[in-house]
């Protein structure tokens, strides 16, 4: 019994030294690049009580504290909320293919977006920086009536648990969501410039304004869903197994896809659509640490947010001093990924 405990204590060590590594990796690339220690010395006296010399001047520690530490861990947030969401789904639909990309919720919560800049004026300096806070809950708004279409048009399909089904209805939803995204930005053709780079996936901040925005709905996301780990677990084991446990498993369906939904629309109304993280890191997690949401869902957390601060350094360098979509770096990644959880998921799909 000792040993799987000290397993999770070691991936647990690790997680954390991933995002360290990710916080000072992303701190301290950029067009001015700055000494790794330094950085990681500046960081340690926004720590009370703590005085340390780093040897950067005035400007840089502005650079550090004002532009990049914001987008850092902006990164850190939304790249868990993904991660942590995809593991969510996977756990709730049984699907080992569900995430928010793939179930239409990232595309609902986006086609609500759109809406209220379209409709609704924001964005229209050419920026998306600064969204108000009426943002996410319409990010959310449609990122619930996303899951509930894929849901119900899944479940109509013949086959309720089938995630062939699942994802076929995913795709469908997304297509038409993003359809009415589409004529929407024809409509409203001076919304076009910002909402597009926006899509393509950006962690272009306005100061701690966007991080600020994100946090309160980042907490009660990770609160309720990983107070609710060990729930699913059971759900793995068939809801009539879970109801002899004493569990309700339509209602602790209907409170995690809330959370995750919540989640999600927190990251897309921030940083727009960014693909394939909430496949990528959990199923790395599964594959190396084990099954059990127990430990998939609190690494997938820490590594989907050091995953996306490091696909954000590479996006930021890969074409100096011009800068690459972290969207685009996303799909590179997640494209070859996904094929391969599909091969080894073919068993499932059938």
């Amino acid at each position: 019994m000792a040993r799987p405990a000290g397993l999770r204590k070691r991936w647990l060590v690790v997680g954390l030294l991933a995002v360290l590594v990710a916080l000072v990796a992303g701190v301290s690339l950029g067009p001015v690049s700055l000494p790794p220690g330094s950085v990681a010395a500046e960081l340690l006296n926004l720590l009370p009580g703590v005085h340390l010399d780093s040897g950067l001047t005035e400007r840089e520690v502005a650079i550090i504290t004002e532009l990049r530490l914001p987008r850092v861990v902006l990164g850190l947030l939304v790249g868990g909320l993904l991660a942590l969401a995809g593991g969510c789904y996977q756990g709730v639909f049984r699907n080992p293919l569900a995430d928010p990309y793939l179930l239409g919720v990232a595309a609902g919560a986006g086609l609500a977006v759109t809406a209220a800049i379209a409709l609704g004026g924001a964005g229209r300096d050419g920026t998306l920086s600064g969204l108000p806070m009426t943002i996410p809950l319409a990010a959310f708004a449609g990122s619930l009536l996303a899951v509930t279409m894929t849901y119900v048009l899944g479940a109509a399909g013949g086959r309720r648990g089938s995630p062939a089904m699942l994802i076929l209805a995913g795709v469908a939803v997304s297509a038409f969501l993003s359809a009415g995204q589409t004529y929407l930005l024809q409509r409203h053709a001076d919304s076009i410039q910002p909402v597009y780079s926006w899509l393509l996936g950006r962690l272009a901040t306005a100061g701690w304004h966007d991080v600020l925005l994100v946090l309160p709905y980042a907490a009660v996301t990770t609160v309720v869903v990983l107070l609710h780990r060990r729930e699913l677990d059971v759900l793995a084991v068939g809801d009539d197994e879970a109801k002899s446990l004493g569990l309700h498993p339509q209602r602790t369906r209907y409170l995690l896809i809330a959370a995750a939904s919540l989640g999600t629309a927190a990251a897309v109304s921030a940083t727009g659509l960014i693909g394939f993280v909430g496949i990528i890191v959990p199923h790395t997690v599964r594959l190396l640490a084990g099954s059990s949401y127990r430990v998939i869902l609190p690494m997938s957390l820490l590594f989907g947010g050091a995953f996306l601060a490091l696909t954000d350094v590479v996006a930021r360098t890969a074409a100096a001093p011009s800068e690459v979509p972290i969207g685009v770096v996303t799909a590179l990644l997640g494209g070859p990924f996904f094929v391969l959880v599909l091969r080894t998921a073919r068993r499932v799909l059938t």
